[in-house]
């Protein structure tokens, strides 16, 4: 006697998230339970449109076994409130905090619901679209942070106004330096310096945010960029960050957590009313599912510049190619951390610094077996995915980078990279991506071009002005320290012009290390009262203001009765042929 096989009954499911990631349940009684089932997708979704008028296309996730049914699970975001009164939304937090409050089924589906957290609040989105697209000069905010005489002396420079509108004739290319002529001292500005449109984007979007809402805590997931004078005027708006650069939470009294058992973290006293900011340099998908989890909103408030976006594109695409990707990058930098965790969702990824450690993974690549796997997971330990192989993951790869690195380093790394497989196994295509190296950051290659352009002048001295923790002002600075030795400069400000005598300069982390940066005071022009010419430039997160006040420092070292003055300056500007 036989008995036939009971199939179990299939339902679809579509879980409906608003705009703050939580979860539309029906509430009946003490229970909560799925709102929006039906034998097919067709019912599903008109049991949801019966509740939402306005949805995102339902998209199948994942299947979900509970309340003896199979569940297939599809994801829809939605808009405005519910026509049913029994529908309430929650955070996934909340919901798993009351086990029992949770219908079998409910419970079942949520059960599967953390791998694809990541996915929830950019449903409305189509794959090529970007999260936060660059604004054009039109739509552009400016006076939202030049609110007071402070931000304005930050963010506002006249000269620097002049130089980008004569300079500046396309936003990708560099031409020739301007010259400011102060009489004893004159300046060397190259075309492009300063704020890039990531950076501009993601300080309007806070500002605009901190004005728009000033009943509502409103925190940034870390730095907003590596610039403390604009991170310092934000926190006196009101702005508070969650965790610093490198990661650390912040207490509730605004200390650096040192992982005491207790600390009360502000992490943790999120709630849905709260906003969270996600910075230029993006996020790592365990800090979005995290904001997703207690049902903030995260994607309205995504600040991730569209370069960097562009590079995790790059390494999804080359995942389902079937490359391995390679980031150059530095491990502890945010960006880097973000397009790894970004990256880890489609293929195997590690990290090498530089050309240096191109150098090492080659040797790996190059003789391969067990000493080569053990060899690799030693060089780059906390750098690669979970069960990376070197025979497996290193067949074919692929290059993309952290956008504010040196151009020619990541050619480098390509270029000898494709030499290793040229002669390991015959085939340069097994390293994917151009060889210019497709996923630069034309911002960061800009500056460094018109850089170099400027660099061609002859220079008494050069200051590079930027953030301590700022990759890209760092790699201006070696540029210029490579022409230029002792007499360039990396400081934060005018105030690190401290005489005619001294200058503090800045020593980045030696071998790019994100510990051991010091300061150290290094001679200007002891005893030394002759005319300079000076190069002046700032990284992509330093404000105009700052260009300007540190010109005007360097003009204080000069007699005054012997100094044009900046109308002058700007007078001569006006009178430029841009043609010639």
């Amino acid at each position: 006697m036989s008995t036939a096989a009971v199939s179990t009954p299939v339902l679809c499911c579509v879980l409906a998230f608003n705009s703050n990631n939580e979860i539309a349940v029906r509430r009946l009684g003490a229970k909560a339970g799925l709102p929006f089932t039906g034998v097919d997708l067709a019912m599903a979704t008109a049991r949801l449109e019966n509740a939402f008028a306005e949805h995102t296309p339902p998209r199948e996730f994942y299947t979900a076994d509970g309340g003896g049914r199979r569940h297939r699970v599809f994801f829809a975001q939605v808009a405005g409130p519910s026509a049913d009164a029994e529908i309430r939304f929650s955070s996934f937090d909340a919901l798993l905090a009351e086990p029992s409050a949770l219908a079998p089924s409910l419970a079942a589906v949520l059960g599967g619901l953390e791998p694809h957290l990541i996915d929830v609040p950019y449903l409305h989105l189509g794959e090529n679209e970007f999260i936060y697209k660059f604004r054009p000069e039109k739509e552009r905010n400016p006076a939202i942070y030049a609110r007071d005489p402070e931000a304005s002396a930050l963010y506002q420079s006249k000269l620097c106004a002049a130089i980008k509108t004569l300079a500046r004739r396309h936003e990708r290319t560099a031409t020739p330096a301007v010259a400011l002529d102060f009489g004893p001292v004159s300046y060397v500005v190259p075309s492009h310096f300063g704020f890039c449109l990531g950076v501009k984007n993601a300080i309007e979007r806070a500002y605009e945010t901190l004005a728009e809402n000033p009943e509502r805590r409103v925190f940034m997931l870390s730095e907003l960029i590596h610039n403390p004078f604009v991170n310092e005027d934000l926190l006196r708006r009101g702005l508070r960050y969650l965790q610093t650069d490198k990661g650390t939470p912040y207490t509730t009294s605004g200390r650096k957590a040192t992982d005491a058992p207790g600390e009360p973290l502000l992490w943790d006293s999120l709630t849905p009313h709260d906003i969270v900011i996600i910075p230029a340099f993006g996020a790592t998908d365990e800090d979005k599912k995290r904001l997703v989890r207690k049902g903030i909103a995260v994607c309205h408030y995504d600040a991730t510049c569209m370069l960097v976006e562009k590079v995790w594109k790059a390494a999804r695409a080359f995942g389902r190619e079937g490359f391995t990707v390679i980031i150059h990058g530095k491990h502890e930098h945010e960006e880097t951390k973000a397009t790894f965790s970004n990256t880890r969702r489609y293929a195997p990824a590690v990290i090498i610094r530089n050309l240096e450690e191109a150098h090492l993974l080659g040797e790996i690549i190059a003789h391969g077996g067990e000493e080569g796997q053990r060899r690799f997971e030693t060089t780059f330990a906390g750098r690669f995915t979970p069960g990376f192989s070197v025979e497996r993951d290193l067949a074919r790869i692929a290059v993309v980078n952290q956008t504010t690195l040196l151009m020619n380093e990541t050619i480098g790394i390509i270029e000898h990279l494709r030499e290793v497989y040229r002669q390991r196994f015959g085939d340069a295509s097994l390293v994917g991506g151009s060889s210019r190296g497709d996923t630069l950051c034309y911002a960061t290659q800009v500056n460094q071009d018109a850089l170099s352009l400027a660099l061609q002048e002859p220079l008494d001295a050069a200051f590079v002005i930027g953030g301590r923790n700022s990759s890209n002002t760092y790699q201006l600075y070696r540029l210029c320290a490579a022409q230029l030795g002792a007499k360039a400069y990396f400081i934060q400000s005018e105030a690190s012009i401290l005489s005619r005598e001294e200058v503090e300069h800045y020593v980045f982390p030696a071998k790019g290390e994100h510990v051991g940066g010091h300061l150290e005071r290094r001679a200007l022009w002891p005893d030394d009262h002759q005319p300079k010419r000076i190069l002046v430039t700032g990284g992509a997160s330093c404000p105009d203001g700052i260009i300007q006040q540190v010109i005007t420092r360097i003009n204080g070292l000069f007699p005054a009765a012997a100094l044009r003055s900046i109308d002058d300056v700007l007078a001569d500007l006006s009178q430029v042929d841009v043609n010639a």
